[in-house]
């Protein structure tokens, strides 16, 4: 019989397993080790907070990414909470929202520019 000892999902086990060709006792369930171990992964941080404005009406990128579609056109009015860019980044597409209702001043990017975190997308006023 030997004993090893396995960490899964971040909890450490001491596990008793029969080598094969000896003699011993059967195996039990695993048991929980008596010294804790670190988690085998991070825990994952929380969702980021809407992304602060940098200006009155400037609509901040929240990640760095590659901008997929831009909704609004300069002068167009948005409402608050409007889908006003969308955003590529790990092969998943994030909707950026209007933080405020008003009028598109400027867009500061076009379709299939790569931003980085906290680059201005556009400017509502």
């Amino acid at each position: 019989m030997k004993t090893l000892r396995i960490t899964l999902e971040g909890k450490t086990y001491d596990v008793a397993v029969e080598v094969l060709g000896e003699n011993a006792a059967p195996v039990s369930a695993p048991v929980p080790a008596s010294a804790p171990s670190a988690p085998v992964a991070p825990t994952p941080a929380p969702a980021p907070a809407p992304a602060p404005t940098a200006g009155a009406g400037s609509v901040l990128s929240p990640m760095a990414g590659q901008v997929m579609k831009i909704k609004v056109a300069v002068g167009a009015a948005v409402s608050a909470n409007q889908e006003v860019v969308v955003l590529e980044a790990m092969k998943m597409e994030t909707p950026i929202y209007a933080p405020a209702a008003g009028t598109v001043q400027a867009i500061n990017v076009k379709e299939g520019d790569a931003v980085a975190e906290g680059q201005a997308l556009l400017t509502i006023g």
